[in-house]
């Protein structure tokens, strides 16, 4: 089997939430692959010095600043880029926050930011990406960003859970609806990770201790162990591959 199966060249990935960790890895991995990226967050100067940060890499990389959550924005930045003669041929829905308190204190305003965030905003950018896709007649690719909650819950963050737990559903009700026009749409459920978002809870020795007592490789995960799971499911290596979530957890999910 050629490695050519796995080559992005010729091919736009558009990657949201991807300014820092999570995002900004599986961006660089599958620019590294040979694909064109177009990096997403709120902040247009944090995004545009992710951009600069991979171009100084040698790769292809431009920054598309909006608010995921904002139906309006989100018409607005596909008309710019049809604008530009541009196409996304890989979606990587990644834009994600967190929120932990217990749901008898939980303020409504706090669910729907939450679950906006993680999973409508989903929603919103995989219909325009699928609408271009569709029109286009050369199918594409849709990767969301899910998470061991997808699966299981625990404490404190019940919208977080609810939104991936959803995000799962989500990506088989894409596969549904697109998959005869050529759109594989997958997921990938990453474990427990080293990242800005996570910086809390591994100075937490009672939680770090969680973790890597929990998970069979007795470690968190590096953002760019993600990056091979990105590559397989935006390549033509996951042609028949729909509807499916990948679990990049170092195993916690497979043991009691």
């Amino acid at each position: 089997m050629s490695l050519e199966l796995f080559s992005l060249a010729g091919k736009t990935a558009l990657v949201t939430g991807s300014a820092r960790g999570l995002g900004f890895a599986i961006a660089r991995g599958l620019g590294k692959a040979g694909a064109r990226i177009i990096l997403n967050g709120t902040d247009a100067g944090r995004t545009a010095a992710a951009a600069e940060t991979l171009v100084a890499e040698g790769l292809d990389a431009s920054p598309l600043a909006f608010n995921v959550v904002d139906d309006a924005a989100v018409l607005a930045a596909f008309a710019a880029l049809d604008a530009e003669g541009r196409t996304v041929d890989i979606l990587v829905n990644n834009a994600g926050i967190q929120f932990r308190k217990p749901m008898l204190e939980l303020d409504p305003a706090d669910w729907r930011r939450v679950v906006d965030t993680n999973l409508t905003s989903a929603f919103l950018i995989g219909r325009e990406a699928a609408r271009r896709m569709i029109a286009r007649g050369t199918g594409g690719k849709i990767i969301n960003i899910g998470s061991l909650m997808s699966e299981v819950a625990r404490p404190t963050v019940a919208p977080y859970t609810a939104a991936k737990g959803g995000i799962k559903l989500l990506t088989r009700s894409m596969a549904s609806e697109w998959a005869e026009h050529g759109i594989q749409s997958n997921a990938i459920g990453p474990g427990y990770m080293a990242t800005d978002m996570n910086e809390a809870l591994m100075n937490d020795p009672k939680f770090d201790s969680f973790v890597k007592g929990r998970t069979p490789t007795r470690r968190w995960g590096r953002p760019d162990e993600l990056v091979g799971a990105a590559v397989f499911l935006a390549s033509s290596a996951s042609d028949y591959v729909n509807g499916q979530i990948i679990y990049v957890d170092g195993g916690m999910l497979a043991v009691l």
